[in-house]
């Protein structure tokens, strides 16, 4: 079995990416889906923005380093990895704005329609968000929840909006993305996508599946730090005519023109608000150097083994943990959900024992497998770790059942 994994690692195409990150020593990190490792880039570029273009550049830095168009650029470098053209994602404010700017934009191209249709169980800031901005427009709106098996039936002509997240933040089960949003389609709505658990992680085209808006974070698969800022995409057929509510400066055709009135800037730029967040979208930007030149399919290709030795290795070591996410590599991201019944002290035993992944309520053990800086000898000590700590019931202890503030 060793050597199996001695070989795995050493024929392991994307071996070398690991040495772009600054992991720290004796630690496993397998929590890449809620904050991404440092870059190791990123320090010499926060250095340079912070001394340099801040400290002895001043104001002048916003025409002399470009920090103006900094989020169209860091934009263009997302497209990429989005499956989507230059031109059409931007940079801005956090992933829960962008879903109120697209939903609200969208909510406008729909006129007469009055259902926004969403997933049971996705991730509680879209459905919030949904829940706001139908009580907001008070045109009489509501959001239609429904299981994953059943979206085809319940995007029925009365439907305006529908708004997704590919991967599921707690099970990591994947939806079909073409198909629903085809589906969608069909039906005259328009679709929104949250990409928060897919860019980085696994190959997205949001032209090849016809999506019409995407909304995503920064700080997890794409390792931007912590409090990123997201990003926003909208198909170039919309982009003529899409309307967002939040009409900031930034977001005006011409915002150094100080005009009375609001004229939305042409394309994507219209979805910006106010100031561009300088140190922290430099970070992201520094943050993306580690994708030059990788292959999401191989990451994804590599993420399935990954899941497979972590599976395979827990069912005799733990068999009272089941597995949650599905086995199928189609239907799942890039993680691997367990259940146990005291998940929580359960993470933190391994989280001392220098195996950082996360939980989720009620019972889930959550774990990134983020195969740029994981290697598959990682991936088998967590299984072998996690083993240990349930059979020997190592987590039954108070200091572990006791709940931080941050779970």
């Amino acid at each position: 079995m060793l050597s199996d994994i001695a070989a795995l690692d050493r024929d392991d195409p994307l071996a070398p990416f690991r040495a772009r990150f600054d992991l720290p020593p004796g630690v496993i990190y397998l929590d890449g889906n809620s904050l991404g490792a440092l870059p190791r880039g990123v320090k010499a570029r926060m250095a340079d923005v912070v001394a340099t273009q801040w400290g002895e550049g001043l104001i002048r830095s916003w025409n002399t380093h470009d920090w103006i168009d900094l989020p169209t650029r860091v934009g263009d470098r997302i497209a990429r990895l989005i499956g989507a053209p230059p031109g059409t994602v931007t940079v801005a404010d956090s992933t829960s704005i962008n879903v109120f700017k697209a939903l609200a934009a969208a909510l406008r191209l729909r006129p007469g329609r009055k259902v926004i249709v969403s997933e049971v169980g996705n991730f509680p800031t879209d459905t919030y968000i949904a829940e706001g901005v139908a009580e907001m427009l008070g045109q009489g709106h509501q959001l239609r929840l429904v299981s994953a098996d059943a979206l085809s039936s319940a995007i029925t002509g009365d439907v305006a909006v529908v708004l997704l997240t590919e991967v599921n933040y707690r099970t990591g089960a994947r939806l079909d993305m073409r198909a629903v949003t085809a589906a969608a389609h069909s039906a005259g709505a328009l679709i929104v996508w949250d990409l928060a658990h897919s860019a980085g992680a696994l190959p997205v085209n949001l032209s090849e599946a016809g999506a019409d808006f995407a909304v995503g974070c920064g700080y997890k698969y794409l390792n931007g730090g912590p409090g990123a800022p997201a990003f926003i995409y909208v198909a170039p057929k919309h982009l003529s005519k899409v309307r967002q509510p939040l009409t900031g400066w930034l977001g005006h055709a011409v915002p150094f023109s100080f005009a009375p009135d609001y004229v939305p800037a042409p394309g994507i730029a219209a979805m910006r608000v106010g100031t561009p967040p300088i140190l922290s979208m430099s970070a992201l930007d520094a943050a993306l150097d580690a994708f030059e030149g990788v292959d999401l399919a191989l990451v994804k290709r590599k993420a399935d083994q990954l899941f497979e030795l972590f599976t395979t290795a827990i069912a005799p070591l733990a068999p009272e943990v089941t597995v949650l996410t599905p086995t199928d590599p189609e239907r799942r991201g890039t993680q691997a959900s367990l259940r146990h019944a005291d998940a929580y002290a359960v993470m933190q035993a391994l989280i001392a024992r220098g195996v950082i992944g996360d939980f989720r309520e009620p019972d889930i053990l959550r774990f990134g497998l983020t195969p740029l800086y994981l290697s598959f000898a990682d991936v088998a000590r967590a299984a072998e770790i996690l083993g240990e700590v349930i059979a020997t019931r190592a987590w039954d202890q108070p200091k572990f059942k006791a709940r931080a503030k941050v779970v």
